[in-house]
């Protein structure tokens, strides 16, 4: 009797995640056996060698260690922060939700930016919060003046991604110093670094730009782009203390993050060199696909991530169901004012080309619309 069971408003009227399309869904939809998934941000070189070697000893009948304690000895040495201040979850996304049980109280306010990951915005609405969007600029950089403006409401958190999920850019080291000194005291700051091992070098590093700031912060970071171990669903926050770190692993579920990703994660780990030649092949093709885009005279945001976010000038769904009849899937985007917006992740080269040749056509088939008219 659902009519009758009172169930939590504040979980009841989410909007829905923005997911991208299954390989197997679009096999099914298609009939088409070559797919070329462009929709989640995956590493399409997959993950090191050393992983797999990794898992052949595995004892699926042992449960994982609920501390991830050599995971996060792992972490700490290579970003050389304090074991206690470091949370590992299910995903990056996990982390997003144990701060906001760990934060919010009903009626608190939260202020991140649109167009935005959708996390940001439906974890905050579930633990009954307020939601002040702050749109990102007319050439879709980062608008400091209208961010620095909001805070002056004191929200409990400010969640920010940058690398900026979906757009791409990132905040230079004066963008964010700047920021970081208008927060106020009582604002915690999530800054999402998903995308972090495809910035460019000299985008700075948040771990250590906060280091000294004396704000309360988490770092978001992920193995699931970068590090090719998406299916795994393993990420970390790195707190500004000890407190806010014990308060964000009290909101997870104990056993989060299974034996396989732990294992997977520290393997990772102990292989930057692979992750970091993958990382330059996805960059130099995300920069070709980007001036490939621009000589059809379509608007492409500055990326410093692994997808490029292109304005392809009609409905981001019929684009996708094109993209989709052509073996594609690419996600488009439904945030209001950005309808037309599809967002395309960075694939092999061959993808790449063929992501290429379906643009042109859908472009050609609007310019003869447009010529019509």
């Amino acid at each position: 009797m659902t009519d009758v069971l009172r169930l939590n408003p504040h979980v009841a009227e989410l909007p829905p995640y923005n997911a991208g399309m299954n390989i197997a869904v679009a096999r099914s939809l298609t009939g088409l056996a070559d797919i070329a998934a462009l929709a989640s941000n995956e590493n399409p070189y997959g993950c090191s060698p050393k992983v797999k070697t990794a898992l052949a000893l595995l004892d699926p009948s042992r449960y994982a260690d609920p501390a991830c304690v050599v995971l996060r000895a792992a972490l700490s040495d290579k970003l050389d922060v304090a074991p206690d201040r470091i949370v590992v979850g299910n995903g990056s996304e996990e982390m997003i939700a144990a701060v906001c049980r760990a934060v919010l109280r009903p009626f608190s306010t939260v202020v991140t930016v649109v167009p935005g990951f959708g996390l940001h915005e439906i974890e905050p609405r579930a633990n009954g919060a307020k939601i002040v969007k702050v749109a990102m600029a007319k050439d879709l950089g980062f608008d400091l003046d209208a961010l620095m403006h909001a805070l002056r409401r004191k929200p409990s958190i400010i969640f920010l991604s940058s690398p900026s999920n979906p757009v791409g850019p990132a905040l230079d080291g004066d963008g964010l110093s700047r920021l970081i000194a208008e927060i106020p005291k009582e604002t915690l700051l999530v800054l999402d670094e998903a995308y972090f091992e495809f910035r460019d070098e000299k985008t700075p590093d948040g771990i250590k730009i906060l280091a000294d700031s004396g704000r309360s912060y988490v770092v978001l970071r992920t193995f699931s782009k970068a590090y090719g171990l998406a299916g795994l669903r393993v990420g970390y926050a790195i707190t500004s203390d000890e407190r806010l770190a014990q308060a964000v692993s009290s909101a997870k579920t104990p056993f989060n993050v299974n034996a396989v990703a732990q294992i997977a994660a520290v393997a990772a780990l102990e292989d930057e060199n692979w992750m970091r030649h993958a990382v330059a092949k996805v960059t130099a093709e995300r920069d070709r696909m980007a001036r490939q885009v621009n000589s059809l005279g379509l608007f492409v945001a500055e990326s410093q991530t692994n997808f490029l976010f292109i304005n392809v000038g009609c409905d981001s769904v019929a684009a996708f169901e094109h993209f989709l009849s052509h073996g594609i899937i690419i996600k488009p985007w439904k945030e209001p004012r950005f309808e037309t917006f599809i967002r395309v992740t960075v694939g092999l080269p061959a993808e790449n080309d063929r992501f290429f040749e379906a643009l042109k056509l859908l472009n050609a088939d609007l310019s003869e619309v447009r010529t019509g008219q």
